[in-house]
């Protein structure tokens, strides 16, 4: 194989597939996308922990042929921060859905990005808990359908790039499945960042999220990606200015990475025992 082929065997276990997702479900294609991304980043396998916790995205970590760790839920950055201080050259990178990410997962993600530990984040948004049955998450939104909202959700939904900027991200920006080939040059340029990276990816859950609100199956559900998001800046935003905003929002290269400021914490403690 050259240099610029890429074969999806190189970088899966396969002894793991078929996998679990649901027909349709857009996480097969977060999984696709990041693996080109790390294939065109010509990083090696060993240079990448992934570290997950439970859900849908979470299964992830058991797929790929990498260094990985399946933890508890919620708890995925925590681990990863573990990984990172100890091993600070690991590309560290953590999928996680609604839940994990801004729920049981919600003060892990605030304090990791108001750290700035060079980690990626892949927050991987369908507005549903998946794996245990359908459940409103904190993306969901004002009155939508759920098994715990039949008569619709009244919480509002978190805004994952306003967020992720407001706690300190030096790395934040979103995409969509449906623009596939964006995505992956995005998660490319978060990896390569130094610092802590906040990628958000609209993806579809047409099992429990597009049945429920009867959004249609799982290429409707795509179709809505492709008509109800513009890139930053768009004209379309003028006339309408509800559309969702792709790319990136924030690139900062000038903030102290976490673990390249506790190296300099150490040598300073070493330094006074001397």
């Amino acid at each position: 194989m050259t240099k610029n082929e890429f074969d999806y065997k190189d970088y899966i276990r396969a002894r793991f597939f078929p996998h679990i997702w649901c027909p349709g479900c857009g996480h097969g294609i977060v999984l696709s996308t990041l693996l080109r991304a790390v294939h065109e980043l010509g990083l090696d396998k060993n240079e990448i922990v992934m570290t997950s916790g439970i859900g849908c995205s979470s299964r992830i970590s058991g797929y790929v042929d990498f260094h990985s760790l399946h933890t508890i839920h919620g708890r995925a950055l925590a681990f990863a921060t573990g990984v990172k201080l100890s091993k600070p050259k690991l590309k560290a990178i953590v999928p996680m859905g609604d839940g994990d990410a801004l729920a049981i997962g919600g003060n892990h993600f605030i304090h990791a990005a108001r750290r700035n530990i060079d980690i990626t984040a892949i927050v991987m948004n369908n507005k549903i808990y998946g794996m245990t049955g359908g459940q409103f998450s904190p993306l969901s939104g004002q009155g939508k359908k759920a098994t715990t909202a039949p008569y619709t959700t009244i919480d509002n939904d978190f805004d994952v790039v306003e967020l992720a900027k407001a706690a300190g991200a030096t790395f934040v920006a979103r995409s969509t499945v449906y623009h596939a080939n964006e995505a992956k040059d995005v998660l490319k340029k978060g990896i390569d960042h130094k610092g802590f990276s906040v990628v958000e990816i609209l993806t579809q859950c047409p099992t429990y999220y597009g049945r429920k609100n009867k959004e249609g199956n799982a290429a409707q559900m795509m179709e809505v990606f492709k008509t109800n998001t513009v890139k930053i800046g768009s004209k379309k935003l003028e006339k309408n200015p509800g559309l969702i905003q792709r790319g990136i929002f924030v690139q900062d290269t000038e903030k102290l990475e976490y673990c390249e400021a506790y190296d300099k914490t150490i040598e300073t403690a070493m330094k006074g025992k001397a």
